[in-house]
């Protein structure tokens, strides 16, 4: 996505991009040649939001774009994201754009393919002559973390299981001067990591547990954790055929810790940085767990399995209890965990969960800013009693039999693991865009990780 913007700061040769309204369409066109006009009318174009019309000149020639800004929300300048339609050249944004570094990255974001699979894809694409070198660099940072998301959320997982997993984790650190350790297989319960053992051991390729380090370890300790499941069939509780149809992204909270953390490294903020990802396949094979075992987690608690599609949450209780040891000034886990999540919420909005308020005061602030949209759930206590058992320490599903507040107890499970770190949020993402719309292409999805990156600049940035 970085190549569709050019540093350039002369564009007169660009085509010129305006923003348009209702309100401000005659204005425009009444700039514009006569013939530009006639076309746009012809057209019936009225500046909807998203909407984009290249309009002539006498000769025929274009001679400029109209992108439609009004929308029903905030952010209108996203709806440069329709430039992204439209053919070959290079274009520059002209009058109509409050905010033209939020138009860029809208441009930039939906001139995203994931053309790895298909022949012959190769197409011409616009090009948007945008700022100085230094200002294209620094989006640049954000638009290659994005990419790397949504790239490892679409790779079906025939390509991508957790051994690939791992090593595209262990090349982001390694090559940038970090760090990485990888348990793999039955060494996963000599190394006390159960959960996540139990949860790949019914697949024929074996489970892992990435740790990454990289940045000076005097600096604030930031460690992210993501849910790794490359695809969950649902185990033995297996999910009906057009369930699994995108479990190839459930592997979506590591592609979007991997992503922040490649911004990270990227923008070479000063905070010595910590991912760790339970990488495994819930499958079903002669290993798999059951409905009714039960397993003593990594920090002690036993764990009675209600469901067996619930192993995202198993897999991230030892993660989060290995990373809570370090007791690190900020934990923050991102996980595909909940369908409950979609139904509260929806696929655009993810919830969060913290119990630090100034942490969500500022990650909502952020991601308002961002147009990364984030909802703070509450960390509600009284409905941990959903999660009782009478045989363990906790049940990993709501055994009320009503599924009552699925997410919430999905979170409040998950904190069971976080005893010692005073700064911790858990995000339930989908990363996935079900229908296009400007910025954000259908398919695999960075959520979170832009407000997130915003919120670590702020706060760490020289």
């Amino acid at each position: 996505m970085r190549d569709v913007l050019v540093a350039d700061n002369s564009a007169s040769s660009a085509i010129p991009v305006f923003g348009v309204t209702a309100a401000t369409l005659e204005d425009r066109l009444s700039a514009l040649p006569p013939a530009a006009a006639n076309w746009a009318n012809a057209q019936d174009f009225k500046g909807k939001g998203g909407s984009a019309l290249s309009v002539p000149d006498a000769e025929g020639n274009i001679c400029a774009v109209l992108i439609g800004l009004d929308t029903d929300g905030a952010h209108a300048e996203f709806a440069a994201g329709a430039l992204a339609s439209l053919g070959g050249g290079d274009y520059r944004l002209a009058d109509g754009f409050e905010d033209r570094d939020k138009a860029a990255l809208a441009f930039a974001l939906s001139s995203y393919r994931f053309d790895a699979y298909r022949t012959n894809s190769a197409r011409p694409r616009p090009r948007l002559l945008y700022g100085t070198a230094e200002e294209a660099d620094a989006l640049g940072i954000v638009l290659d973390g994005v990419k790397l998301a949504r790239d490892l959320v679409n790779t079906p997982a025939n390509d991508l299981g957790p051994a690939e997993l791992a090593e595209t984790t262990r090349a982001l650190f390694v090559e940038n001067g970090g760090e990485a350790a990888i348990t793999v297989g039955d060494d996963l319960l000599a190394a006390g990591f159960p959960l996540v053992h139990a949860v790949g051991a019914g697949s024929a390729r074996a489970p892992r547990l990435i740790d990454c380090r990289w940045g000076d370890a005097a600096h604030p300790a930031i460690t992210l954790v993501g849910k790794g499941v490359v695809f969950d069939t649902g185990g033995l509780d297996i999910k009906p055929s057009s369930s699994m149809l995108l479990m190839k992204k459930d592997m979506g909270g590591a592609a979007n810790v991997l992503g922040l953390a490649s911004m990270i490294i990227a923008a070479q903020l000063p905070v010595r940085l910590r991912v760790i990802i339970p990488a495994v396949e819930n499958a079903i094979g002669g290993d798999a767990f059951r409905p009714g075992d039960i397993f003593r987690s990594r920090n002690g608690l036993t764990v009675e399995i209600g469901n067996t599609d619930a192993e995202g949450r198993l897999v991230l209780a030892d993660a989060l209890a290995l990373a809570d040891e370090e007791r690190p000034d900020l934990l923050v886990d991102m996980a595909t965990l909940t369908g409950a999540a979609r139904v509260a919420l929806g696929p655009d909005l993810p919830p969060f969960y913290t119990h630090d308020e100034a942490l969500a005061a500022d990650i909502a602030r952020h991601a308002e800013a961002a147009n990364d949209p984030l909802w703070r759930l509450p960390l509600w206590k009284p409905y941990a009693r959903y999660l009782d058992s009478r045989t363990a320490d906790i049940n990993n599903v709501n055994q009320t039999g009503a599924g009552f507040a699925g997410s919430i107890t999905a979170a409040l499970f998950l904190s069971r693991f976080v005893e010692n770190t005073p700064s911790w949020a858990h995000f339930d993402i989908f990363a996935w865009t079900p229908a296009e719309r400007p910025g954000r292409p259908t398919g695999g999805e960075a959520q979170a990780i832009r407000a997130l990156y915003a919120y670590l600049c702020e706060k760490y940035r020289r």
